[in-house]
């Protein structure tokens, strides 16, 4: 049995029944979740039976897709309901997410333009490293939740100036128990946070929920999710996307005591919005790219541009690998009565009217929308030819504040950068061999493939570029966080100057380049090139340690001093004083009067943790910005 084979469950269900267990149950709960999930599952209708043993059944109910009540799951065995057998079939499947908002009480407002979640400003003020990342979250621990907001009317002016909006007193207890969850497992780990861990943050998630912090309850959410993963031993689990959930829990939850106004708005977050109404729309196609991901999901995306430059998508994703996204490409795109396939429209346009646009401008293929076709524009001529206008650091800056870590969910934006480059060859990598490419400025871009599957064009297209140097291309690149400017090559102008070509299903041939064939042999990096090696590392491998095994991890690590004078000799010196501060935190224990080691501090830690991941965070993007300012490029030999 797989979590996918099992209904979701609602959050605050699956803690009710974790919670309901004796002390005795909760410490075989862990191994019941195992047990469990190799037994056999049978599904007829809205209900999944799953065959505790020979004799026994339990089944799951989910009218609607959803396990939403605790009495929906029901066990055959001698000691139910108190067994352990439901919590475990609860902790087995996968979260529900969260139900609407209650209407009880109207959710707060939004105000103003939101900033990221770090509480820094959008906009990046230069590639200086200290001054330019976010000053540590403190020494405080969590908002303390038996202080009472104060009133409104109290803290009125003299002259009757509307008090700023904070946070009230049930959102500030509903934040603490966030933040206790979250510093919990980052105490134990993800060895340490099993089913038990796990239920306290999906109550602390439903308490957020019904407080209206939705941001705050979706984080909790997705950590467990990614618990969950690393504990299956999920091959699509990636240590750092769990850092950066946790971080991002933990800072929502210490900010919810701290903001007001606009930030704390966009603290409280809002409840999802898949998509809005947007009128009528014209669009023209940019390019289609395949989508392959780790969990065996295929098919394409289809960009296109309105003319104000805004970007849309139009997808079409669902199990089946590689092999599916081949086959996508060339089917109709699913928007209104529109014929053209994805890769016709990602060089043709769309008329739509009653269109509908999620957040991060995805299109929606309702009843209620019509698409017909339309006139498209080439990459040179207007609307679609103002994307290549933006200077490259502008562009890198824009993709860096839209994918940032901690990004405002609702913020918008997109990673794809459209430049104009001469090629200059192959250069090898540590990663592997990469295209060279200078743009305007001489700024150094390595271009490299978004997939390295053989079934898709991207490495072979790349390979063959790369034995034409001189060859002037625009093309649509994915911005790759790094110390140097670096790009994942999606699309190009056809290296003739007729039409476009999308690198990942378009095969191009060497008589389609504009120069003879000649050997191009991959050559060092020139000096320069290859990004400063900041130390930076050090301290997040620290910050990083911490999530698979817990505070413990670090606290047996010693002394850290001669990777702290490192960090200064780097100019980072607030980088070394948050490793000191990190480890010393994680190692130190007090004892009581009579000796006896007295509990961790775990808030403190969690303090420590979470001010060392968002600066690393920050500063890493600043790097990333400071690489794309012009500058002299390298000479590529061969």
């Amino acid at each position: 049995m797989t979590a996918a084979q099992l209904p979701p469950v609602a959050p605050e269900v699956t803690a009710t029944l974790v919670e309901e267990l004796s002390p005795r149950l909760r410490k075989r709960l862990d191994a019941a979740v195992t047990k469990l999930g190799a037994r056999p599952t049978h599904r007829d209708g809205d209900t999944v039976t799953i065959a505790v043993d020979e004799e026994t059944d339990l089944r799951m109910h989910a009218p609607g897709g959803v396990v939403a009540t605790a009495d929906a799951i029901t066990c055959g065995c001698l000691l139910a309901p108190a067994c352990v057998h439901r919590a475990a079939a609860a902790c087995a499947a996968p979260a529900a997410d969260p139900a609407p908002e209650p209407t009880g009480q109207e959710a707060p407002a939004e105000a103003g333009s939101a900033p990221h979640a770090d509480g820094t400003a959008s906009e990046s003020t230069g590639p200086a490293l200290e001054s330019t990342t976010p000053a540590p979250y403190g020494t405080a621990s969590a908002p303390d939740s038996t202080t009472p907001a104060p009133d409104a009317t109290a803290c009125t002016p003299p002259d009757n100036t509307p008090a700023p909006d904070v946070a009230s007193p049930a959102q500030r207890v509903a934040a603490d128990a966030v933040w206790s969850a979250a510093a919990a497992v980052l105490e134990a780990g993800v060895e340490g946070a099993g089913a038990v861990a796990q239920a306290a943050l999906l109550r602390a998630a439903h308490t957020a929920r019904l407080q209206h912090l939705p941001r705050a309850a979706g984080a909790a959410l997705s950590v467990v999710t990614l618990l969950r993963a690393a504990r299956a031993g999920d091959p699509s689990y990636r240590t750092p996307d769990l850092v950066t959930a946790l971080a991002e829990l933990l800072g929502t939850a210490h900010r919810v005591g701290t903001a007001s106004g606009a930030e704390l708005a966009a603290v409280r977050g809002r409840a999802r919005r898949p998509y809005s109404p947007d009128g009528s729309l014209r669009l023209y196609g940019l390019f289609t790219e395949p989508v392959v991901t780790d969990s065996g999901h295929g098919g394409a995306r289809t960009w296109v541009a309105g003319p104000d430059g805004r970007l849309y998508t139009v997808g079409d994703v669902a199990p089946g690998g590689v092999g599916r996204a081949l086959g996508v490409a060339d089917r109709a795109v699913r928007l209104g009565e529109s014929a053209l396939t994805h890769r016709e429209l990602g060089r043709a346009g769309l008329a739509v009217s009653g269109a509908t646009v999620s957040p991060d401008g995805r299109l929606g293929a309702g009843k209620g929308v019509k698409a017909v076709t339309a006139r498209g524009a080439a990459w040179t001529e207007p609307p679609l030819a103002a994307l290549w206008e933006t200077p490259p650091l502008q562009q890198a800056v824009r993709a860096l504040r839209a994918t940032s870590r901690y990004a405002d969910p609702d913020a918008g934006g997109s990673d794809l950068l459209f430049l104009d480059v001469e090629l200059r060859g192959a250069v090898r990598d540590p990663g592997g061999v990469s295209l060279l490419a200078s743009c305007d400025g001489g700024t150094a871009v390595r271009l490299t493939v978004p997939d390295d599957d053989p079934a898709l064009a991207h490495r072979d297209n790349l390979m063959l570029l790369a034995t034409a140097p001189g060859t002037r291309l625009r093309i649509i690149g994915r911005l790759l966080p790094a110390l140097h400017p670096r790009l994942a090559l999606l699309a190009c102008s056809h290296p003739t100057g007729e039409g476009t070509i999308d690198l990942g299903f378009d095969r191009l041939r060497r008589a389609d380049l504009p120069v003879p064939d000649a050997p191009v042999h991959p050559a060092p990096p020139g000096p320069g090139d290859s990004g400063a090696h900041s130390p930076l590392h050090l301290l997040e491998r620290r910050v990083e340690q911490t999530v698979p095994a817990g505070r413990a991890a670090l606290g047996m690590l010693g002394d850290v001093s001669a990777e702290a004078r490192r960090l200064r000799r780097a100019g980072l010196p607030t980088a070394a004083g948050l490793l000191a501060a990190l480890c010393a935190s994680a190692a130190r224990r007090e004892r009581d009067a009579f000796g006896r080691l007295l509990p961790a501090d775990t808030d403190g830690f969690a303090t420590h943790w979470l001010a060392a991941a968002r600066y690393t965070s920050a500063v890493s993007e600043s790097l990333c910005a400071a690489a794309w300012e012009p500058r002299p490029e390298p000479a590529v030999t061969g």
